[in-house]
């Protein structure tokens, strides 16, 4: 147990640290610990590997990740934009080396391998241009002669580009999504919004004409014609798994569901533990979005208002999303589950994300402005 008395600087950080924060960020990694044991084995066997292999990774993936997440914690506001910026230098540069010496999968090139790990840096790239455009959005309403919001855009564009490049268009519409956002929240003009409407809508089109996969499986969503395979399956353990789920290792659709450890792990969950579960996941989910929006309202500092924002409502929408593919709310998209989700990168640079969140939301001492002493009243005459 930490003293209130102790003045060490872990017990400084217990106490600032939002407690409910860290608690749902935990329950959600722990688990995607246990969805892994229910929903990776049948991967693993189907395609030569060990039937705990993802297991383990998953493992070895959170504990540098808890470290990770608690260690950004302690972290100042203007040490998390320090940290933020030299994220997005070192994302940029890997995911410009990503289109020339990248790993190619299915028309892709999203991955690098370094030092025999395969690492993919738009993971990491997200949460530092969220952290640095809401210092751009700052700096602008801090000092108007300061074009903040212009540069914002301007790194909008060089990530969007560099995403489509690869292409990734689920993350470049996470990205735009997550960026529109925060910049209405930072007092966009109504005809910017108007002007980013009509481009986001330009920009879906386009990539209906241009990508033959996203037509196609666009198309499938509309129709229910083609190969929608995953989908259905997924839609199949949902409904097998009924309220309550048909108990830990008895789902079977699992089992012939391609990517049950990754972008279908919420179907898992309702096949082996019920619609019950997926209401909790969903629950936490909301509550880090509501409770960091809520946060994010009282701060003074514009800056933090803007990062805790962003941050919340991207962790949100990369749920959202998955979720709501799983569920055929969504055309099917790369999109893992925060935490819960197999992957390295993606389970890192998550906690990295909400490392900040932890960061910027720490109570911290209210600079107090000097009481000057006011005698009362007649106490000149008194004293004459």
């Amino acid at each position: 147990m930490v003293s209130r008395t102790d003045r060490s600087p872990v017990a400084n950080w217990w106490w600032t640290i939002d407690r409910w924060f860290l608690a749902a960020f935990l329950t959600l990694m722990g688990l995607g610990v246990v969805l892994s044991f229910a929903a990776s084995p049948a991967v693993a066997e189907r395609i030569g590997l060990s039937s705990f292999h993802f297991v383990t990774r998953q493992i070895i993936f959170m504990v540098p990740a808890v470290v990770v997440m608690i260690g950004i914690s302690f972290l100042t506001p203007r040490q998390v934009r320090r940290v933020a910026l030299l994220m997005l230098v070192g994302a940029l540069a890997m995911m410009v080396m990503t289109l020339f010496f990248g790993m190619e999968v299915k028309g892709s090139r999203r991955w690098l391998h370094i030092f025999g790990v395969s690492v993919q840096p738009s993971e990491y790239l997200k949460p530092a241009f969220v952290v640095i455009c809401a210092w751009l959005f700052h700096e602008h309403a801090r000092q108007p002669e300061i074009p903040g919001n212009l540069f914002a855009m301007l790194l909008l564009g060089l990530v969007m580009s560099l995403l489509v490049a690869q292409p990734d268009l689920g993350q470049t519409m996470l990205v735009l999504g997550t960026w529109g956002a925060m910049f209405f929240i930072a007092g966009m003009p109504w005809l910017w919004i108007a002007v980013l409407g009509a481009v986001g809508a330009g920009g879906a089109f386009l990539a209906y004409t241009v990508f033959p996969h996203v037509s196609e499986r666009i198309d499938r969503f509309l129709t229910g014609e083609g190969d929608t395979y995953q989908v259905d399956m997924s839609l199949e353990a949902l409904s097998r798994g009924g309220w309550f789920g048909r108990g830990p290792g008895e789902g079977t659709v699992k089992r012939i569901l391609p990517d049950s450890h990754t972008d279908f792990v919420f179907a898992v969950a309702g096949e082996e533990f019920g619609i019950i579960l997926c209401f909790i996941i969903l629950g936490l989910f909301a509550f880090v979005v509501l409770r960091g929006l809520a946060k994010a309202r009282r701060e003074e500092d514009d800056f933090t208002r803007y990062a805790v924002s962003g941050l919340v409502i991207l962790f949100g929408f990369q749920s959202i999303i998955n979720m709501a593919v799983n569920v055929r709310l969504m055309p099917a998209k790369g999109m893992t589950l925060p935490f819960i989700s197999y992957g390295g990168s993606s389970l890192i640079a998550m906690a990295i994300s909400m490392g900040f969140v932890l960061a910027l939301t720490r109570r911290r001492p209210e600079k107090r402005r000097p009481v000057t002493y006011a005698p009362p009243a007649g106490s000149e005459a008194l004293a004459g």
